[in-house]
């Protein structure tokens, strides 16, 4: 069944930009894709409902990675809607502590400090995930003709949504707010560039990013970053 796409965009706390939600929609049954910071709660609710995404029909939550901007809402939604959660093994600590930093490289002292005061991440936001996705993985059982890519540079566990139409929900291998391009807050340069490069071999058709417009690879720039 063909799967339609929904950007969803919500405004970070503070003025730290925007990051982006998508619904996809297969007939009567919805995936959920990432979930945005803890204060765009409000909005992602109504918004679900406007697209007719109720409890009983949303039948997945997937992570692309643990960021907070990324998995603020998802255990608020595991109550609300009972779809289960899913997020790659390697950055599944982050949810479980509260702690986006966990699995990467040392960060910046003053990020560390920082990030959780702005973005929040208390007890009753963690969560332990109810499915570990990995690479390969078919989420026809779900309703979705979709499976994940393995897309790791951002952070270790870092996945993508591939679906049958070639439409990929990168999180943030790439971002798009100035132009297409690698994300330029890589954990793993390498692993990154590695992983744009077989992103860039697949024929994609269009790349949903976590943060800015959805883009076609061909505006890519011709290297990585």
């Amino acid at each position: 069944m063909p799967t339609s796409v929904s950007p969803i965009t919500f405004r970070m706390p503070l003025g730290l930009g925007a990051v982006n939600g998508y619904l996809l929609r297969a007939g009567d049954r919805f995936t959920l894709v990432d979930t945005g910071a803890p204060n765009a709660r409000r909005r992602l609710q109504m918004t679900l409902e406007d697209f007719g995404c109720l409890p009983g029909n949303l039948r997945l939550i997937v992570l692309t990675h643990g960021d907070f901007d990324h998995i603020g809402n998802a255990a608020y939604l595991r109550r609300a809607f009972g779809a289960p959660v899913g997020m790659h093994a390697e950055d599944a600590p982050m949810a479980e502590r509260g702690d986006m930093f966990v699995n990467r490289k040392k960060p910046n002292a003053l990020l560390r400090v920082l990030i959780p005061r702005l973005i929040g991440f208390n007890k009753a936001r963690r969560f332990v995930p109810d499915v570990l996705l990995s690479e390969g993985d078919s989420l026809a059982g779900y309703g979705l003709d979709a499976r994940v890519v393995a897309i790791p540079g951002h952070s270790k566990g870092s996945i993508g949504i591939l679906t049958d139409e070639g439409d990929l929900l990168c999180g943030d291998l790439y971002e798009s707010i100035k132009r297409p391009a690698l994300n330029s807050l890589m954990d793993d340069l390498p692993a990154g560039l590695a992983s744009d490069a077989r992103v860039r071999s697949m024929g994609i058709r269009i790349v949903y990013p976590g943060h800015g417009a959805p883009f076609s690879p061909d505006q890519l720039a011709g290297t990585a970053i």
